[in-house]
């Protein structure tokens, strides 16, 4: 016969109490409940939202959603959204970590100022310089283009990408570059076969708070961008929602479908983004 003994786990401090899971949910709810709103809101009708501001769709009703996308406004729109994240995500990323490999593995003076330079850029939003940015890129001719929503985010997105891949490149061992340069691989080669594989969580990382910060952003679009053959999404509900104020089912409908991409690609990588961020802390 075998004696059966029943090890309990002692509580640590990292358990969290009632009150810790009651805060945490509710904080959860905060942030879900109005996008459930809205998303549920575009199943309905005017008079259910009238009638019943709370209350769930009854009927459901999917002609908001159908109507939204038939429309080649949206789609046109959407195609703007998408050119500008991927453009502004690939600048982000290939520049940023060619900076921060620079920054971690060469000595040169003025080192410390550079990494500085770009940490004190976290402390600068775009909202501070808007309009000075609107003054450049009026000069440049680029008012109503999409280069000129896709060079300024590049900018603007590069001290957040710099400040997570450097300590990515920097817990890279000396021992891997020595043994890479006693192959023959200059540094050049040793960048692309043996950094950016290495570093590819952290490159995961920033890649998917640009593209997410890039679909979101309302601000620049809406200083650069005048027809409506350019606006991105964000300026089109803002268009659509004043076209049909009286629509108010409609307009949800249009808002759950601009969100929605950016809340899907987040929700996908959520973990990635924690580990990046993890990785990061730890080099």
């Amino acid at each position: 016969m075998s004696a059966t003994t029943t090890v309990s786990r002692k509580p640590t401090g990292r358990d969290g109490g009632p009150v810790t899971y009651f805060v945490a949910l509710l904080f959860v709810g905060v942030c879900v409940a109005p996008v459930l709103y809205i998303v549920l809101g575009g199943f309905r009708t005017n008079a259910q939202i009238t009638t019943d501001p709370a209350a769930l769709p009854d009927p459901w009703v999917s002609a908001n959603y159908l109507g939204v996308l038939k429309s080649s406004v949206f789609w046109g729109e959407f195609a703007n959204s998408l050119i500008v994240a991927l453009a502004s995500t690939a600048g982000i990323v290939a520049l940023g970590l060619m900076v921060s490999f620079v920054i971690a593995r060469y000595d040169f003076r003025f080192k410390g100022a550079m990494y500085s330079l770009f940490a004190a850029g976290l402390m600068f939003p775009m909202v501070i310089a808007i309009t000075p940015l609107y003054l450049v890129i009026k000069d440049l001719g680029l008012v109503d283009n999409l280069l000129g929503v896709i060079v300024p985010q590049i900018a603007f997105g590069l001290p957040t990408t710099v400040i997570i891949l450097v300590p990515f490149l920097l817990a890279v061992p000396d021992e891997i570059e020595e043994a890479a340069a006693l192959d023959g691989l200059s540094r050049l080669g040793f960048f692309f076969r043996m950094v950016v594989p290495l570093s590819l969580p952290g490159v995961v990382t920033v890649g998917i708070l640009a593209f997410v910060g890039s679909w979101n952003n309302y601000l620049l679009p809406l200083y650069v961008l005048n027809s409506q053959a350019n606006f991105t999404l964000p300026l089109g509900v803002q268009v659509f929602s004043s076209q049909y104020s009286t629509d108010t089912a409609k307009v949800l409908a249009f808002t759950s479908l601009a969100m929605l991409p950016a809340l899907v690609f987040f929700s996908v990588f959520e973990k990635r983004i924690v580990g990046g961020l993890t990785g990061a802390v730890k080099g």
